[in-house]
């Protein structure tokens, strides 16, 4: 297969911008839940929220995302047990929705061979600035595809999909997360929109430079599972990559084995998780970045004992924060439950808004809804007793 190389270091800044008030006079959060979705409506002010739902009562929502190149286009992946996976898209704010004409699908398998069907839309993201209309969408198995229609057709994209090496470190259908393989994080450099990433669990993590003509594995410096060879591609197991907004040459990874920090041109990435509290752990799903500074991100940790519980470690859940780049990280627990508190937070479940006192907010396996309004300092919830939340992205309105 072909090596797209390794890309040149631009002469991105990493001067700290100076914060300054946003201009946005409103947010909304998008709430994608196993049983529906939700759009909770605020001011800039942020302490008081307006419940707009449910949409798709009843639906499995994997993920919604409104697009921030027209601030007005949502998208939504949906799936019900008897219907199937589709999307639905919205240009009013979820008023009235319409579903895509052609979601994505697998193409037809040869005549004597094995084909694949998509069990759900995992993950969706707009593409570069100047296609305003192209999509990518990520599934479960693992699938890439693009519309250039705002999310009415969407096809395959790239050879990722049918390629025998590429399908080789998918594994099977039955390998995996518990609710199947996935392939997420699909990250577009907003200075070139031919240089791309994607992750795939299981299958590890991928870059093109060439627009997704081809894809190279960027794998090294992780760590796999013990007792597995790391230099399979098969084996690693990445739950979520961020890119920076500051600095795009830096990436940051909440990978199955701890948390990881890429700097390019480098082509190895560096697990900063060790830092962590060794009785908490490197270990969890989301992980979301400071949009502009380059050195501050936040994660969610889990117990990742052997049993993998899934909850917070020790019934006390706590976000951690660094604010050098990982060298040190810091518990944010003020606001949430002192103990007895046995939720965690899936990889979409956590995100971040750009006011200029950043806001967090993250949804749990319980169903609960929580916002920082000084970036983790404080939590609060906002909305508690919906389905389990599966995915959580903040919009501001103009």
């Amino acid at each position: 297969m072909k090596k797209t190389g390794t890309r040149k270091k631009t002469s991105t800044s990493r001067t700290k911008k100076p914060s300054r008030q946003r201009t946005a006079r409103r947010l909304v959060v998008l709430v994608s839940t196993r049983k529906g979705a939700w759009l909770f409506h605020s001011d800039a002010k942020r302490k008081t929220w307006r419940a707009d739902g449910p949409h798709f009562l009843g639906q499995i929502v994997n993920h919604m995302v409104l697009d921030p190149r027209d601030g007005k286009t949502l998208l939504a992946a949906t799936s019900t047990g008897h219907l199937g996976p589709t999307l639905h898209r919205s240009t009013n704010l979820g008023r009235k929705w319409q579903e895509a004409s052609r979601p994505p699908a697998f193409a037809k398998a040869a005549q004597g061979e094995s084909g694949r069907s998509v069990n759900h839309t995992f993950w969706l993201t707009p593409c570069h600035a100047n296609e305003p209309k192209a999509w990518y969408a990520g599934t479960s198995p693992q699938g890439l595809f693009r519309s250039d229609d705002g999310g009415d057709t969407w096809a395959p994209f790239s050879m990722v999909n049918d390629d025998m090496q590429f399908r080789a470190w998918m594994g099977s259908v039955q390998d995996g997360t518990p609710d199947g393989p996935k392939l997420h994080s699909i990250i577009v450099d907003p200075r070139d929109s031919a240089h791309l990433y994607f992750a795939m669990s299981g299958g590890g993590v991928h870059e093109s430079l060439d627009g997704g003509r081809s894809f190279s594995p960027l794998i090294d410096g992780l760590e796999v599972v013990e007792g597995f060879d790391a230099s399979n591609v098969a084996f690693h197991d990445p739950h979520c990559v961020r890119m920076c907004p500051s600095n795009p040459d830096r990436l940051y990874q909440q990978n199955h084995c701890g948390i990881y920090r890429l700097d390019r041109p480098s082509n190895s990435w560096v697990r900063i998780g060790k830092n962590m509290p060794k009785k908490v752990g490197d270990i969890g799903f989301p992980m979301v970045v400071h949009p502009r500074d380059e050195d501050t991100a936040w994660v969610f940790p889990m117990d990742g004992t052997m049993v993998w519980p899934r909850t917070s470690p020790g019934g006390k859940p706590a976000v951690y924060v660094t604010r050098n780049g990982g060298k040190r990280w810091q518990a944010l627990a003020t606001g949430f439950p002192s103990s007895q508190a046995w939720w965690t937070v899936k990889r979409q479940a956590m995100t971040v808004d750009a006011m200029s006192s950043v806001g967090l907010y993250l949804g749990t396996t319980s169903g609960e809804l929580w916002m920082s309004r000084d970036e983790g300092a404080r939590w609060n919830c906002i909305a508690r007793h919906l389905p389990e939340i599966y995915a959580v992205e903040v919009a501001e309105l103009s």
